[in-house]
């Protein structure tokens, strides 16, 4: 594994890693990780992907993470604008170096969000989803619906006034993270039609742009996403390839997935060798997004 710091913009930074396999890789895969999650847990897949021959990077959102360091937090400037420009920037960087294999997104929660807004998804083959949704609150789990109320009008209001960022992990809640970013991200999610509806028509056109294949993994006991949020998600790449696969647990011999599992080592055996799979089945995606709803067939080990 080899880190480096990535020059973004306006002397913004974001922390690199990257994971070469033992022969000359065979594609690209850049993993987008979930809001307040850092690059490190996503390691294990990492690895385990670049052991089956393909070259992969990882990386923390600017004012997060590695990305931060131990900068201070309050005052730092980002939004998820940002993010998505941090994202490119490891794209364009994953292309450079190898030019002539495909490059995968494998994006996680806000991971699978965030490439509708890229300015170059040309350079990209494929996008696989994992338990990422649209994230308005009334597509919300039932669990996580009855209490984000609170979150979204009381909680971040008042703890982003008082300490300048939101300090998720003194909370308990998603992580610490810039003002623009959970302010932003606030607006989104109290929007029926999420980033496009709260960002209006440059958005929607953005994410119109985008003609590279998305396959989405809906977890059936997602204890934040629903089924309805990753259709919603789904959907708004309008232009794309697409198809939206459920998983339950029993369909890999386990009692819980979840919203994080699927990176966790105990489906090493099951899930992961599944994705190199979901990879190669991107191109036959060709209905559009707009059309193609239904789910594909469920994939197990």
């Amino acid at each position: 594994m080899q880190q480096q710091v990535l020059p973004v913009d306006a002397g913004a930074h974001v922390a690199v890693r990257r994971y070469d396999p033992a022969g000359a890789p065979r594609a690209s895969i850049v993993i987008g990780g979930a809001m307040g999650v850092r690059q490190s847990f996503y390691e294990p897949f990492a690895h385990w992907l670049a052991g089956q021959g393909l070259r992969v990077w990882t990386f923390d959102y600017r004012g997060s993470g590695d990305s931060l360091g131990d900068a201070p937090l309050r005052g730092f400037q980002a939004d998820l604008f940002d993010w998505a420009r941090d994202y490119e920037a490891v794209i364009d960087a994953a292309k450079a170096a190898l030019p002539d294999q495909p490059l995968y997104l494998l994006g996680h929660s806000l991971g699978a969000q965030l490439p509708g807004f890229l300015q170059r998804p040309g350079q990209v083959d494929g996008l696989v989803s994992i338990a990422a949704g649209s994230g308005y609150w009334r597509e919300n789990a039932p669990k996580l619906r009855r209490s984000i109320l609170y979150f979204w009008f009381v909680l971040v209001p008042l703890a982003t006034r008082l300490w300048g960022y939101f300090p998720g992990r003194k909370l308990k809640k998603v992580g610490d993270l810039p003002r623009g970013v959970i302010l932003q991200w606030r607006r989104w999610c109290l929007n029926p039609r999420y980033s496009v509806g709260a960002e209006g028509e440059p958005a929607l056109q953005s994410y119109a742009r985008v003609r590279f294949p998305v396959l989405a993994l809906s977890m059936t006991d997602d204890e934040l996403m629903t089924h309805a949020g990753t259709r919603s998600l789904v959907s708004f790449y309008a232009g794309a390839p697409s198809a939206v696969e459920r998983i339950a647990p029993a369909d890999v011999q386990a009692r819980r997935i979840g919203h994080f599992g699927f990176f966790r080592e105990q489906f090493s055996q099951s899930l992961w060798p599944s994705t190199l799979d979901k990879l190669h089945r991107l191109a036959a995606l060709t209905a559009p997004a707009a059309v193609q709803h239904a789910n594909v067939p469920h994939t197990t080990a």
